[in-house]
C-alpha cells in the first residue's frame, strides 16, 4: 500500500504543478501583496492592538527611515522592563501579567497571580501516561498540540468564549504548557531513543523559567545565572505585535468564534513551521556546519570566505541565506538580541564558551556587510534574536527537539493577551480576498 501510495502521489505531484501554478506576474497585474507584505516588507494594516508596538523607522521630511529597533509592551520598552528586575528576580509572571491585564501588577496582584499560576501547573489525573506518552513523537510542537486539544476534554465548560472563561482557559495552558513541552520530550527520549525515563513534578514555588529547568534535569539542579538567562529569554519570546504568523492565526481563529483550546493548537501548528518559530533550529545547524569548516575562530579573512560561499549558495544548505540574519520589521537591530546577548556574554564566561562566542560575535559583525554587498535589500540587515537563542538553549543543555516548544511555552503568553483583546474589541470574522484567475472550462 505505502508503495503504491507514493507511485500515485508522485505522479500526480506534476498535475498538481501544472494546474496550480499562477503566473508570478499576475500578483503585480493586480497588485497583489503577496504574504500580507508590499514590496519593501512592509505589513499590510489588517488590525489594532494595544499590547504591543514595534518600531523599526522614524519619520523624517515625510519619509521613513531605518533605525533603531524597538520593542513595547503594554506602553513599556522591554528592555526598560528587563533592567528594572532585581539581580535575581525572575520576571516572566510579572510581565505576563502586564501582558494579559494591560497593567503591571501591584506587590499584592503579581503574588496572587504567581501563586494562580503555580497552582494551576499540573495536568489531569494520568494525562502523563494516557495522552503524552502513549505516542511519543520526535516533534514536540505535534505532541503539545495534540495535547492541548486532548485537555479541552477534561473542561467542564470548554466551549464558553466568555471573557472570564477564555482569561480562565488562558491562564491554565500559560501553567500548563511547561509541561506539556518537558513531558513529551521526556517520553520521546524514553520510547524512542532509549535512554532513561524521569517525571519530575513541578514547584509551585518557583518560576516558570525555574521549573522548566528543574523538570528537565534528572538531579533537579540549575544554576541562578542559568535561571536568570532563560527567563530573559522566555520575557523577550512573550509577544511580538500582532502581525507574526503565530499571532495573526491567533486572531483570525478566535475571530471564527472557536473555542481557546482550537485557537491555540491553531497557533501551535504556524509557530512551528521552520520560517517562523523553528529558526533558531537552522541556526544551530548552520553554526555546526561553519565549525566543520572554519578552523580559527578569531580569523575574520577566513570567516568572512565560508559566509560568501553559503550566501553564494556553495555551501550548507545551498539556499544562500545565512540564518540569524535580517528579519521582517527590523533593520537596523533587533532590541531581542541586544538584550540576550548580554546575558549570553554571562552564560558563556559560566559555561566556558568564551570561544564559540567569538565565533558569533564575528558572525554578527562580518554577515550585514557581506550581505548588504551581495543582495539587493531595501532596509538594513542585523542579527535577530533566533541568532542567539539557539546558542543560548545549547549552553542550557536543552535538546534541540525542545527548541520552538520553549518559545511556545513563551508566546503563549502574547497569543493569550491576543485573543482576549479580539474577544472584546472585534466581532467580525477575519475574511480576506482572493481574486480568482480560473479560467471557465466547456
Amino acid at each position: 500500500m505505502t508503495k503504491w501510495m507514493d507511485h500515485y502521489v508522485k505522479e500526480k505531484e506534476e498535475i498538481c504543478r501544472k494546474n496550480d501554478c499562477i503566473d508570478q506576474r499576475l500578483y503585480d497585474e493586480y497588485g497583489v501583496n503577496r504574504g500580507l507584505r508590499d514590496e519593501q516588507g512592509n505589513g499590510v494594516l489588517t488590525g489594532l492592538t494595544n499590547i504591543s508596538k514595534i518600531i523599526s523607522t522614524r519619520v523624517e521630511d515625510g519619509k521613513k527611515i531605518p533605525c533603531e529597533g524597538e520593542l513595547w509592551y503594554r506602553g513599556y520598552r522591554v528592555e526598560e522592563l528587563i533592567n528594572r528586575l532585581a539581580t535575581d528576580e525572575m520576571g516572566f509572571e510579572k510581565i505576563a501579567y502586564l501582558l494579559l491585564m494591560g497593567e503591571l501588577p501591584s506587590k499584592e496582584e503579581e503574588k496572587a497571580f504567581r501563586e494562580i499560576i503555580g497552582s494551576c501547573r499540573t495536568l489531569p489525573t494520568n494525562f502523563t501516561r494516557d495522552v503524552i506518552m502513549k505516542a511519543p513523537s520526535e516533534d514536540i510542537m505535534n505532541s503539545m498540540t495534540r495535547s492541548i486539544l486532548t485537555l479541552a476534554s477534561y473542561d467542564q465548560n470548554p466551549k464558553d468564549i466568555s471573557i472570564s472563561n477564555s482569561l480562565r482557559q488562558c491562564i491554565q495552558l500559560i501553567s500548563e504548557f511547561p509541561l506539556l513541552a518537558v513531558y513529551g520530550y521526556n517520553a520521546y527520549n524514553h520510547y524512542e531513543k532509549n535512554e532513561s525515563m524521569f517525571i519530575h513534578n513541578p514547584d509551585p514555588g518557583l518560576s516558570t523559567a525555574e521549573n522548566l529547568l528543574m523538570l528537565m534535569r534528572p538531579d533537579k539542579k540549575y544554576t541562578p545565572v542559568e535561571a536568570k538567562v532563560l527567563d530573559t529569554a522566555l520575557i523577550l519570546h512573550m509577544e511580538h505585535g500582532g502581525g507574526n504568523n503565530s499571532t495573526f492565526t491567533t486572531r483570525v481563529v478566535t475571530s471564527s468564534g472557536s473555542d481557546t483550546y482550537s485557537t491555540m493548537a491553531a497557533a501551535m501548528s504556524s509557530l512551528k513551521g521552520l520560517k517562523h518559530g523553528g529558526a533558531n533550529i537552522k541556526v544551530m545547524e548552520m553554526m555546526e556546519n561553519i565549525r566543520e569548516n572554519v578552523r580559527d575562530y578569531s580569523d575574520k579573512d577566513e570567516i568572512s570566505a565560508y559566509l560568501e560561499k553559503i550566501i553564494d549558495k556553495q555551501a550548507f544548505d545551498r539556499k544562500g541565506l545565512i540564518y540569524g540574519m535580517g528579519h521582517a520589521v527590523y533593520s537596523l537591530s533587533d532590541p531581542r538580541e541586544r538584550v540576550l546577548k548580554y546575558y549570553v556574554e554571562r552564560l558563556a564566561e559560566e559555561k566556558g564558551r568564551e570561544k564559540d562566542l567569538m565565533l558569533y560575535e564575528n558572525i554578527e559583525e562580518l554577515a550585514p556587510k557581506l550581505i548588504a554587498q551581495k543582495r539587493h535589500i531595501f532596509k538594513g540587515v542585523s542579527p535577530n534574536v533566533d541568532f542567539y537563542s539557539g546558542f543560548v538553549y545549547d549552553m542550557l543543555d536543552i535538546p534541540q527537539e525542545l527548541y520552538t516548544a520553549i518559545f511556545a511555552v513563551a508566546r503563549i503568553v502574547g497569543w493569550s493577551a491576543h485573543r482576549i483583546e479580539e474577544l472584546i474589541c472585534t466581532d467580525k470574522i477575519i475574511r480576506p480576498a482572493y481574486m480568482s484567475v480560473m479560467e471557465k472550462r466547456d
